[in-house]
């Protein structure tokens, strides 16, 4: 009798729940792999990845393991005292990347938060206190704490909250002349995504990666990666910043980190952790034994030659499918991003229609992503099967010819 006063339908998000979001009009209540289902029993495949956070998929039994072995051990102790999974987790990650010293938390913008604070105040004890201004990129996207929001480069985001953190300058992204433009002696950190994700799926060039290394350097500024969305397999490296041949001061990864447990870090090197200090910063959640034993069990996964490169044959696979539907239907202008962070552009005929697609996928049983309003993305498991791949594609293409206002472009 509890169970049938409390059941819950898409109808009760209405009701209940703060309206900052517009979720689909079904509710997922199982996954295996990249298939997910419905209340109703729906199956679809999901393409969307939890926006590049299940990257082993759903369910992973090494995952499922790693949680239940913790879930019976030992929960949260606090930050008064340390963890074995966080000691291995933070070990592992440090043998695998540039970095000697690593901060855990719950979120990409709470990891985001404390690289930018990280930056200001090693900044303030190093060089000045005046030594403050970051520069940041437009359409950039970093987090929703006020802070991490400002430094994001989407006004519509940040706007009517009250004043907003001063001194962060927003440039144009790939653009290495207007850094230039904008950098002086007062400049603290340069923080960028190497592959914007919310952006439009849009990586860094080499030459402006390799550009922003080498202004930080001349002017003694951090430079600051947020690979929340990038990071942990999701571009075929381990991290984005390896194909750049640059190596950043301080480095932030959520999202995949935790293959769907809430857990993000904060890199960085010696150096620079060396000007913190007990109570400078903290968090209650942060490194608790269940989210790192889950992080480790993913991170031994995804840290595998077999693994990574799998990304990139299934980029193939992905690009090949799409540049097929487009040479039938005329419908993207560009297909980008790294590894299994697909961005297809829409052509202007198209513009706007990136949301309609997506429903439209849902309901023929594929999950897919928009990246704005003309850009669909693609983030699905680092291991998802060929065969779902193949089965997938083969619905988004019976989509579209539900999409309103797109069937009739069609030849």
């Amino acid at each position: 009798m509890a169970e049938e006063k409390f059941a819950v339908t898409r109808a009760t998000f209405d009701e209940v729940i703060l309206p900052v979001f517009a979720p689909a009009q079904f509710v997922p209540v199982k996954g295996k792999g990249s298939r997910v289902w419905d209340q109703q029993g729906q199956e679809y495949i999901d393409f969307s990845g939890g926006i590049a956070v299940t990257a082993l998929g759903h369910c992973h039994p090494a995952l499922v393991e790693a949680l239940k072995k913790q879930g019976e051990t030992l929960w949260h102790t606090s930050n008064v005292f340390t963890n074995e999974p966080a000691l291995r987790l933070a070990s592992k990650l440090i043998a695998a990347t540039f970095a000697e010293r690593v901060f855990f938390a719950n979120s990409g913008a709470e990891a985001n938060e404390a690289a930018f604070k990280l930056a200001r105040y090693y900044a303030a004890k190093r060089h000045s206190p005046y030594k403050s201004k970051i520069i940041a990129f437009h359409n950039a996207f970093h987090g929703r704490t006020l802070f991490t929001v400002t430094v994001g480069g989407q006004p519509k985001y940040s706007d009517g909250f009250g004043p907003k953190p001063a001194d962060i300058v927003h440039v144009p992204f790939n653009d290495l002349a207007a850094v230039k433009a904008v950098i002086d002696d007062h400049t603290c950190a340069i923080v960028v995504e190497p592959i914007q994700g919310e952006g439009g799926v849009v990586p860094a060039t080499p030459e402006f990666m390799q550009g922003l290394r080498q202004l930080c350097d001349e002017h003694q500024a951090l430079l600051v990666l947020d690979e929340v969305q990038s990071g942990m397999g999701r571009s075929g490296k381990l991290f984005a910043y390896e194909h750049y041949d640059v190596k950043p001061d301080i480095l932030t990864s959520a999202k995949a980190l935790g293959g769907g447990f809430p857990v993000s870090v904060m890199m960085t090197t010696q150096e620079i952790a060396s000007v913190m200090s007990p109570g400078v910063h903290g968090t209650t959640y942060g490194g608790n034994p269940l989210a790192c034993a889950v992080a480790e069990a993913a991170l031994d996964i995804i840290n595998t030659e077999e693994v990574l490169l799998g990304v990139e044959t299934r980029r193939a696979q992905f690009v090949a499918a799409l540049e097929a539907l487009d040479a039938k239907r005329d419908l993207f202008s560009e297909i980008r991003g790294k590894g299994l962070l697909i961005g297809a552009a829409l052509k202007p005929q198209h513009a706007g229609k990136a949301r309609d697609i997506l429903n439209a996928a849902a309901a023929e049983g594929v999950m897919i992503l928009n990246a704005g309003t003309d850009v669909l993305r693609f983030a699905p498991s680092l291991v998802i099967e060929p065969a779902d791949i193949e089965e997938g594609m083969a619905r988004f293409t019976r989509a579209l010819d539900n999409v309103p206002g797109l069937s009739g472009a069609f030849s």
